[in-house]
């Protein structure tokens, strides 16, 4: 991309939350990551974990995956409960005020304001996502391997048909 090309587009500072689209009976898996107001290392404590999971399991528009919690932010993976699917924005906008409650703090004290959504394309993102996601904990120095990380897991199977 040349300069005149990368100065005509403008820089975004907040994520466009494009909705779902529906493509033949292909599945619709979409990785979110939700972070920490001024990334505070919060997340990571089993307490933490516990109320995160609950408000998933209670906010059934959209089932969760295959989840990595890292001290300041979290990625996920998930797929509509309800079709036609419900917004995105207002299934995590939910989620995430029932965890700040359940920790005595108001949503805007506890999450960034907005959260970055990536539909899913292909079976292989999926994969090639996941690897990404679940060595996260390596990267940032938590663990020596992946699998010794407390705080991911999968709480529904999310298959993709091609």
């Amino acid at each position: 991309m040349s300069d005149q090309e990368s100065a005509a587009r403008p820089n975004r500072k907040r994520p466009i939350h494009q909705p779902v689209v529906e493509s033949g009976n292909r599945a619709i898996v979409v990785f979110v990551t939700v972070c920490t107001k001024h990334r505070i290392p919060v997340l990571a404590a089993p307490g933490m974990q516990q109320s995160i999971l609950r408000a998933w399991s209670s906010a059934g528009h959209w089932l969760v995956g295959r989840y990595v919690i890292l001290p300041d932010h979290i990625h996920l993976f998930c797929a509509p409960g309800v079709f036609p699917p419900s917004p995105l924005l207002n299934w995590v906008r939910y989620w995430k005020s029932m965890v700040a409650k359940s920790t005595g703090r108001g949503a805007g004290s506890l999450w960034e304001k907005n959260f970055w959504d990536t539909q899913l394309r292909q079976s292989d993102s999926y994969s090639a996502k996941w690897e990404y996601v679940r060595n996260n904990p390596v990267r940032h120095g938590l663990v020596a391997r992946s699998q010794d990380w407390p705080y991911q897991g999968e709480l529904n199977l999310l298959r993709w048909h091609d």
